[in-house]
């Protein structure tokens, strides 16, 4: 009999037993969050999560950034160039997308090219 290129001793049907139900739920969590939108799309709660976030990404990476290695001239640096790449792409563009991208990857080239 043909074991599909499977493991002795597992099973197709064994196989499939797990993969349906985790396909099922991966499905339903997806389906989820965008019914989850569209219910507390008028949500203050919505609102003001969408105007923080971006300042709290930035803040939890300016620390992370910071604790991450030992400190040194070279991470403080680095991290002050990537905070000023990031706030002028932000000045600049107005796209918090722009800023955390242009912003991390001034930081991670400064902190392995230059220093």
């Amino acid at each position: 009999m043909d074991n599909y290129g499977l493991p002795e001793g597992i099973s197709l049907s064994q196989v499939l037993a797990v993969l349906i139900p985790v396909g099922i739920v991966t499905v339903v969590l997806r389906q989820l969050s965008f019914s989850f939108i569209k219910v507390m799309r008028g949500s203050p709660l919505v609102a003001t999560l969408a105007t923080l976030m971006p300042v709290g990404v930035m803040v939890a990476l300016v620390i992370y950034t910071i604790f991450q290695r030992p400190f040194s001239t070279a991470v403080v640096a680095s991290t002050a160039v990537g905070i000023a790449a990031t706030v002028g792409l932000h000045i600049w563009h107005r796209s918090p997308a722009l800023s955390i991208i242009g912003g991390t990857a001034a930081y991670v080239g400064c902190i392995n090219v230059v220093f």
